[in-house]
């Protein structure tokens, strides 16, 4: 198959599509059609929009009409009142509304219990207060506005035509906006928030400020679109530009056409726009709209990831694409580094933690060495995992110091910590359902320590990863296609690609049989003779006195021995803890 052809051959449709497209106004069609198209350009602009923080990132905003509000009476204000040039509101207004949705953002992503239905009924006030802000100050006053006086540029001989190309340069711009993001280290990003934003953090992943990104672009596109809507309709009043149509409008179109696809957001609001058109013209109008939402309610039901992604999965299944294979690359070797005190890469002192009145760590202390598998083991509530987590910095510190290659790290988020060189696997596997097991490989690759940037570096050390795993064979295929075998080393593979110094291993045996243990065990001390050093987390004690050089036993959140694994075994105290009194010498 000619790659290079095919691609011309797109290039060559698209050049086509637009030019006949920006071609419209000077056919002379009647002003019903041109302003058909306007609308229908408007409500594809405001759909994408909207998918980039909701659709991508999976914050559903129920106050994207508070963006587009912003946009309406900025250019109300500064074109009608100050005098402004009409384009010149154009950015003033985008800016307007990226700036508060960053500013909401700024606010509310910081505090983590707003997700979900939370983060949608806190968007819908947004909307609601800037609302009652507009209607009770000088801003509309109650009585509207009338920009009827505002000066449009005439393109084409007519105003008609100015707002035509205008819509269509907004709906060019969101959609190829939605476009570049979706194939880009942001939209990688977005969709691993998506998907768990935990484990997002936890790879490497800033997602605060991929958020506040998220939402800054997707309020600014809708601050450009109510600009020029609100010279469009002359007119504007609060209780028309916050309607509820606004807020539910670009979900609808959004969630038919597919969330999580660039051209989902279009595609959904050419059809619904043109079959409630279509459905209002006809003689039984309630009955036609009826039928649309009858139609959406099948299609939700029946195709829940949205028609564009169901097309082009059925496309796909009739025309497989050529697979793209990447060429393995070995990650080039570490530099020299200095030698770290005490020859402890990870240092953890006093370190205590407490939820609600449990004390989960009641002052742990120990060191990881350089090179060196620690085992971890103790009772189930012993402390291990919580210990892990605050390692990775998932859970802050209550008190104490943790110290990695010689520098506190106890106060940085998880995404820094990993970028520094600590990674971690899931004792019940974790991955980016939604993401394919290669992406969830060069995710990490690229948000992690090895400081990845070019796709042949990021894709190529993925597959390098993946064979070192063993899973190369399902680099196409979906976590949720894989056995429990195949996701516990999907979660090696990609901890890897992250390269880190330290790995911090969660119980990555369990549920394994004999012969999958075996592999993996033989693919940890792989690991270590890369260099790593190995945190160990494990019930199975085979296993951990056959790969750790030292064990440290935890009970009741403290570390009661530490030392190698036959001294830790012989100890009265791991005896009484698991054997009980009778059973210590």
């Amino acid at each position: 198959m000619d790659l290079s052809g095919n691609r011309f051959a797109g290039y060559a449709a698209l050049a086509v599509l637009a030019a006949g497209l920006i071609a419209v106004p000077a056919l002379n069609l009647p002003a019903f059609y041109v302003a058909f198209l306007f609308v229908l350009y408007y409500w594809v602009a405001l759909a994408t929009s909207w998918a980039i923080l909701s659709g991508f990132a999976g914050y559903w905003s129920f106050g994207h009409a508070a963006f587009f509000g912003t946009g309406v009476y900025a250019s109300a204000t500064f074109a009608a009142k100050l005098g402004v040039p009409f384009l010149l509101t154009i950015p003033i207004a985008a800016l307007l509304a990226a700036g508060l949705g960053a500013g909401v953002g700024f606010v509310v992503f910081r505090l983590q219990r707003l997700r979900g239905e939370l983060f949608a009924l806190m968007t819908i006030s947004v909307t609601f207060v800037l609302a009652t802000v507009v209607s009770n100050t000088p801003i509309d006053g109650g009585l509207g506005v009338y920009l009827i006086s505002v000066q449009v540029p005439e393109v084409f001989g007519s105003p008609t035509g100015t707002f035509y190309m205008l819509g269509l340069a907004l709906a060019a711009l969101s959609i190829w906006t939605a476009w570049k993001i979706s194939r880009s280290k942001l939209g990688l990003g977005l969709f691993a928030i998506h998907d768990d934003e935990d484990v997002a953090e936890a790879k490497g992943v800033p997602t605060f400020r991929y958020k506040i990104w998220a939402f800054a672009i997707s309020s600014g596109i809708a601050g450009a679109v109510g600009s020029v809507y609100a010279i469009y309709v002359s007119y504007v009043t609060v209780g028309d530009t916050f309607d509820v149509t606004v807020i539910m409008y670009p979900v609808v179109m959004t969630i038919f056409g597919g969330a999580r696809h660039w051209l989902g957001p279009a595609f959904g609001a050419i059809i619904i726009e043109s079959a409630l058109y279509t459905a209002a013209a006809g003689p039984e109008a309630s009955i036609g709209r009826a039928m649309v939402a009858l139609g959406l309610i099948l299609s939700v039901l029946l195709l829940p990831s949205g028609v564009m992604p169901s097309i082009i999965q059925w496309w796909r299944s009739k025309f497989p694409p050529r697979r793209v294979v990447h060429k393995a690359q070995a990650p080039a070797a570490a530099a020299a580094r200095p030698a770290v005190k005490n020859g402890a890469v990870l240092s953890v002192t006093d370190v205590k933690k407490s939820f609600g009145g449990v004390q989960a760590l009641k002052g742990v202390t120990l060191d990881v060495r350089e090179g060196e598998i620690l085992g971890l083991v103790g009772p189930n509530g012993s402390g291990k995992s919580t210990l892990i987590n605050m390692i990775t910095g998932h859970y802050p510190l209550d008190s104490g110091t943790i110290v990695f290659d010689g520098a506190p790290i106890q106060h940085l988020p998880a995404h820094r910590i990993a970028a520094l060189g600590i990674a971690r696997s899931y004792q019940i596997p974790r991955p980016f359902n939604r993401l394919t097991v290669r992406a969830n490989v060069a995710l990490a690759g690229m948000f992690g320590a090895g400081g990845l940037t070019t796709d042949a570096e990021v894709y190529g050390q993925a597959q390098h990863w993946m064979e070192f795993a063993g899973i190369a064979a399902r680099a196409n295929d979906f976590p949720p296609q894989l056995n429990l075998h195949e996701r516990k080393f999907l979660e090696l593979a990609r901890a890897l690609a992250a390269r880190p110094r330290v790995l911090c291993l969660d119980e990555v045996l369990s549920g394994l049989n004999h012969t999958e243990i075996d592999a993996a065990l033989a693919l940890i001390r792989k690991i270590r003779d890369n260099g790593t050093s190995i945190v160990f987390v494990e019930h199975l004690m085979r296993a951990v006195v056959a790969l750790s050089d030292r064990v440290a036993v935890l009970n009741e959140g403290e570390v009661i021995a530490v030392g190698t694994p036959q001294e830790t075994m012989r100890d009265p105290h791991v005896v009484r803890v698991y054997l009980g009194d009778s059973h210590a010498a």
